[in-house]
């Protein structure tokens, strides 16, 4: 049986700005979630954690049955973007840039459509008559 973990515009997707040591596990990562940036990682967020080197990244995530814990490590070179820890140790990113990000690309400069668009009357009758032709 195979499970994968599917990323929805709605997930809480939270980067650990400083980096960590890349000898912790799960236990060790769900620690530093609870002490040093005051977060509980049974709250369904998927944390992401870059090394030192910024060669890698770890992704840990509770589904409600236990931990993922994922790693991606670059083939060549090292991460072009990675949030500074300013007055903050986590920053909040949406799906679509955590996709960039696993990319090696630089979520910034991406140019996204948005994430929730009001529909006018007269566009939500389209789109419900364009679907009800299946």
């Amino acid at each position: 049986m195979v499970l994968m973990l599917q990323l929805v515009p709605q997930m809480k997707i939270l980067l650990a700005c400083r980096p960590v040591d890349f000898r912790k596990g799960i236990d060790s990562l769900a620690a530093l979630c609870r002490q040093e940036l005051e977060s509980d990682p049974f709250t369904g967020a998927i944390y992401i954690f870059r090394n030192r080197r910024g060669t890698a990244l770890k992704i840990l995530a509770f589904d409600g049955w236990g931990y993922w814990l994922c790693l991606r490590r670059l083939s060549q070179g090292r991460l072009r973007w990675w949030p500074q820890a300013a007055d903050t140790p986590l920053r909040q990113i949406e799906a679509q840039e955590l996709y960039v990000l696993l990319y090696n690309g630089r979520p910034e400069r991406a140019d996204f459509a948005p994430v929730w668009r009001k529909l006018s009357a007269d566009q939500a009758a389209r789109a419900l008559s364009s679907t009800a032709s299946w």
